[in-house]
């Protein structure tokens, strides 16, 4: 399909559920995505997010720290959804958070009865795979190493199911996480871009 009629039908597909419409691309080897985001924002989509999915062993995780007073659950909670920066999901958004082959939650509890947990985590375990998300530490409480306690807690429990790889997706401009990844031995494997369409009619051309 041309790429213009492609993203008519792309906008078409994002009007009739009342959503703006947007692209992801996807940096290749073959340079192909790359000349994607070239028309794209010839066309005047604007490039809203950058980031990159990273890969690593997943052993090493495991060993990273004792994931003492890390809670796993295979729902996510009043208190979990607390802490998670998305707030607000529609149904439909719950059920894919909650969606995946092996899901598991992880909340480190907060002091405070009733107060949000001072760090959470996702991990869905899919064969071979395990793909971490949604590791949020309060920022009162960053660098002090909860952070790693979830990730190694979630970790523990995928070297249990089988799992022998993992990975993540980290935006391009948050430098903590990707120091704290890096010091997993997770590397950057590709990188993705989230176009937005403008505003006007049409392919944005």
């Amino acid at each position: 399909m041309p790429l213009d009629e492609a993203l008519g039908a792309v906008r078409r597909w994002y009007g009739d559920r009342g959503l703006p419409a947007y692209v992801q691309t996807a940096t290749g080897a073959e340079g192909t995505q790359e000349l994607l985001c070239a028309e794209l924002e010839e066309r005047g989509w604007a490039r809203e997010v950058t980031a990159e999915l990273w890969i690593g062993p997943l052993a090493p995780v495991a060993d990273r720290a004792e994931p003492s007073g890390v809670v796993l659950s295979r729902e996510a909670d009043d208190a979990w959804l607390a802490r998670y920066q998305r707030r607000g999901l529609s149904e439909v958004a719950l059920r894919v958070l909650g969606g995946g082959p092996s899901v598991w939650f992880a909340t480190v509890p907060g002091a405070t009865q009733g107060a949000a947990p001072d760090a959470i985590g996702r991990c869905v375990v899919d064969g071979r795979w395990a793909g971490f998300a949604a590791v949020e530490v309060d920022p009162a409480l960053r660098r002090q190493g909860l952070g790693t306690a979830v990730m190694a807690a979630l970790a523990r429990r995928a070297l249990d199911e089988g799992a022998s790889a993992a990975w993540l997706q980290v935006e391009a401009e948050n430098a903590g996480a990707r120091e704290l990844y890096a010091g997993m031995g997770f590397a950057a494997h590709h990188a993705y871009h989230h176009y937005r369409a403008p505003e006007s009619g049409g392919t944005g051309r």
